[in-house]
């Protein structure tokens, strides 16, 4: 068990947007952080435009690919992060929940690599409170 405070980020094929939370809190926090993610239904590989939409930030995805949930990992994280509605994840003691209804600029006709930068800033947005409150970092 380490002292320092873990995550886990979740989505339904774990390729593109809890990927995406993953790397922002790698680069946010660095060591500070447990990151971990995971998917409902995982898929075959990651995103290559959320890939490329971290890359523009220096946020690596290097090594990762689509994996399921582990029931141990889940059970020890302090948060579990769900990225949309679409993804179920089963509550269980221990871990706080939280539900991230992130932008969907494609609901606005906006798609490509145009999209995924939109997605990656309303993520980035959300994991810097999270980083501060898992950190303790001073609010602003």
């Amino acid at each position: 068990m380490s002292d320092k405070p873990s995550v886990l980020f979740v989505c339904v094929k774990n390729g593109g947007k809890s990927q995406m939370a993953a790397a922002l809190m790698r680069r946010l926090a660095g060591d500070a952080v447990e990151v971990n993610s995971a998917g409902t239904r995982p898929g075959k590989q990651l995103n290559a435009l959320a890939v490329q939409s971290l890359q523009e930030v220096g946020a690596s995805t290097a090594g990762e690919a689509p994996k399921p949930i582990d029931p141990a990992l889940l059970a020890r994280m302090d948060v579990v992060v769900t990225l949309g509605a679409e993804a179920q994840v089963d509550q269980v003691p221990g871990p706080v929940f939280e539900t991230w209804e992130t932008d969907e600029p494609s609901e606005r006709g906006i798609d490509g690599i145009e999209r995924m930068r939109l997605v990656r800033n309303d993520i980035a947005a959300r994991v810097k409170d999270l980083s501060d409150r898992l950190t303790g970092a001073p609010e602003r």
